[in-house]
């Protein structure tokens, strides 16, 4: 029992801190009412992806292969480290989500200017008032 914990577990904790994490932010994205902290939420939602995608660039534990996921040759080859057997990173992943980080940022550049836009047409930034005075708007015809 304790050596199941340590391979499923213990070993993957980063996956396992990065899925709660997720949990956290999606949470936060999909409860809240306020426009604000919904994007609070978008943002730890990403981060926490970025996370767990770079996670998967470890690549002289095999943590995948405990899953039953095949792994493909690494970019790099270092006959050195494979024979030592060292522990190195896939560069892919981490180059990746620098792209990615960067979309991130602008789109929740875009989503604060949308939501100042939001306020300044309906004061509030909470979700349900804003739902309410839309239907205002509707029943007397202003667009």
């Amino acid at each position: 029992m304790m050596e199941w914990v340590t391979v499923h577990v213990l070993e993957k904790y980063n996956f396992w801190i990065a899925m709660l994490i997720i949990i956290i932010g999606l949470t936060a994205t999909i409860v809240k009412e306020n426009l604000v902290k919904k994007l609070i939420g978008l943002s730890i939602f990403q981060t926490a992806f970025f996370l767990w995608v770079v996670s998967l660039g470890d690549v002289g534990r095999n943590i995948l292969t405990t899953w039953g996921l095949k792994t493909q040759t690494p970019p790099i080859l270092w006959t050195e480290a494979a024979e030592k057997g060292y522990i190195y990173a896939n560069p892919l992943p981490h180059v990746l989500m620098l792209t990615g980080i960067v979309v991130s940022a602008a789109t929740t550049a875009v989503a604060l200017a949308i939501v100042v836009r939001i306020y300044q047409k309906y004061g509030t930034i909470e979700e349900d008032e804003i739902i309410q005075k839309e239907m205002e708007f509707e029943r007397e015809g202003v667009t």
